[in-house]
């Protein structure tokens, strides 16, 4: 791979390291990442589109790095990578960044391919996906004895937004933002920066994400998400389905695909499971805290 990206990209390398199937390297004291490409190309062409307008807005991100035939996309033994110089990857970015950040680009008819906002189709897709896959492979014993509960939290979550979707029609004011396919905390710039990872969804979408992964990692959640109530004001359908994002158990079925894809080894899971009765107690604080901006439609199994 060293060669590969060398004659691509007309560098020359000392050291070339690889981390979960994607290459790293410092060159002129920069660095840059190789990673492999798994989108389509119809949304690259959107994600160049917002990494071009977030530059002409001095604002940052990592840059794209195009090869020696002008191609962003360089194609190694049946695989598509792109090469990434890496910008500000140890800044912190806090639930107030991200409030600020994603509200720089708004969606536009040019970016419709990024646009992910229907989470009941999304979901229900991921449960039928996963039960099926369930009957197919040797199920792992500590997945075995959890996924059936993380799988009635996920099915929770979608029948509460069918009943958001009900009641509240979304609006030009609930806006549509930049955002990530996931955020992680804490929320350095290696992967809040990456291009790679932006789509456009409700600005809920971002801070849930983020108020998850604090929890987990055993930080005050509840009070991250009292600064961003604090901070914004949002229409009753947004409260509604900001409540619907802390439900769904992303971060269970994020770690579930590792181990199916032999990427992570099943004793990750544990800190999640341990914590689950924690979880749902915190369900509960922010219903009650999300309650006093806007209604929310009560789930008695988890908020009596």
């Amino acid at each position: 791979m060293k060669q590969t990206i060398e004659y691509y990209y007309n560098l020359k390398l000392d050291k070339l390291f690889m981390s979960s199937g994607n290459f790293y390297f410092t060159y002129n004291s920069n660095d840059y990442y190789f990673v492999e490409y798994l989108r389509s190309k119809e949304e690259l062409k959107d994600l160049v589109s917002c990494y071009e307008e977030l530059k002409y807005n001095n604002l940052p991100v990592h840059d794209f790095i195009y090869n020696i035939k002008n191609d962003l996309i360089t194609d190694v033994e049946g695989k598509k990578y792109v090469l990434l110089k890496i910008n500000n990857k140890n800044d912190k970015f806090d639930i107030i960044d991200l409030v600020e950040f994603n509200k720089k680009i708004r969606l536009s008819s040019k970016k419709r391919d990024l646009y992910r906002n229907n989470w009941e189709m999304l979901w229900s897709s991921k449960v039928d996906y996963i039960e099926n896959q369930l009957n197919e492979i040797k199920i792992d014993p500590i997945i075995h004895k959890s996924i059936d509960y993380y799988l009635g939290l996920s099915e929770t979550a979608i029948a509460y937004v069918n009943i958001i979707n009900s009641r509240y029609k979304i609006s030009s004011d609930d806006k549509i933002t930049l955002s990530h396919k996931r955020i992680y905390y804490p929320n350095y710039g290696l992967n809040y920066l990456n291009p790679l990872s932006f789509i456009f969804d409700l600005e809920v979408r971002d801070i849930a994400e983020y108020i998850k992964s604090v929890f987990f990692a055993g930080d005050d959640a509840y009070l991250e998400l009292e600064t961003y109530l604090k901070s914004i004001k949002l229409t009753p359908y947004s409260y509604n389905m900001l409540y619907a994002r802390l439900l769904y158990p992303t971060y269970y079925f994020d770690i579930y695909e590792k181990i199916v894809n032999k990427n992570e080894d099943s004793t990750k899971l544990l800190n999640i499971i341990k914590k689950s009765e924690d979880y749902k107690e915190f369900l509960k604080e922010a219903y009650l805290l999300i309650s006093k901006y806007a209604p929310l439609i009560e789930i008695e199994y988890l908020i009596y």
